[in-house]
């Protein structure tokens, strides 16, 4: 629970960057605050789905991926006509917003993986010497 918290706060943050950073280049509107409330509300909702997507077990990989961008996508497309986004965003920002979340994502998950796992090993390690000490 607590990872899925932190990744819908990172992955809005990443939006409103990225959104932040259109917004500048294309010198368009500012940003309302109910917009982003939506934005969150998004974010919940492809975590979530993602969350689920990642109970059922893919063959392939690649697979596994294209599912959650389109699940993304899907959340996106649909938050953009409910909330009408697209009379300020048009729909391929949006695309490409969540390909680079999605990406910075997997990064964060890449290097977390290997973090813990230095951890794990240099504690296993550890414990090798202490067994190895105690049979001595």
């Amino acid at each position: 629970m607590k990872n899925l918290a932190i990744n819908i706060v990172f992955c809005t943050g990443a939006a409103l960057v990225i959104l932040g950073i259109f917004f500048v280049i294309f010198d368009t509107e500012q940003i309302l605050v109910s917009t982003i409330f939506q934005i969150f509300g998004a974010n919940i909702i492809i975590n979530i789905g993602i969350l689920l997507l990642h109970k059922i077990e893919f063959r392939y990989v690649v697979l596994e991926y294209l599912l959650d961008i389109s699940c993304i996508i899907l959340v996106l497309v649909t938050f953009g006509f409910i909330f009408d986004w697209y009379s300020v965003t048009p729909i391929w920002v949006l695309i490409i917003m969540a390909v680079i979340i999605y990406m910075f994502v997997i990064i964060a998950s890449i290097v977390n993986i290997r973090k813990k796992t230095k951890e794990i090993n240099e504690l296993l390690q550890k414990r090798k010497e202490k067994m190895e000490k105690a049979a001595s």
